[in-house]
């Protein structure tokens, strides 16, 4: 059965395609591809898997066809980004507004 498995880092995308046996794993499949050896920052403990952008655990059996996904952390979710950023767009404002009252 043929199956993909990829992982990304920011600048760089790594592909490998596998023709692995029935009843294989996606966890299986990503040691089956190297990939763990290639990037020994990927450590299934941590970093999660998908299959076609929808998480999964490791002893997901695939199916033909399928992509699986390793995915990486994120330093923050981009949701509280967001929210950071909003907080310094308003006591910046605050401060801009403070310092036209004085003047």
């Amino acid at each position: 059965m043929h199956i993909s498995v990829v992982y990304a880092l920011p600048n760089e995308q790594f592909l490998e395609e596998l023709d692995v046996a029935a009843g294989t794993t996606a966890e299986e499949a990503v040691h089956m591809s190297g990939m763990s050896d290639k990037h020994p920052e990927i450590d299934l403990s941590v970093n999660k898997l998908g299959i076609f952008a929808k998480l999964v655990k490791g002893d997901q059996v695939l199916r033909e066809g399928d992509r699986v996904e390793i995915y990486r952390a994120l330093p923050r979710k981009p949701r509280d980004a967001h929210a950071v950023d909003d907080k310094k767009a308003r006591i910046r404002a605050r401060k801009e507004q403070r310092s036209k009252q004085n003047v």
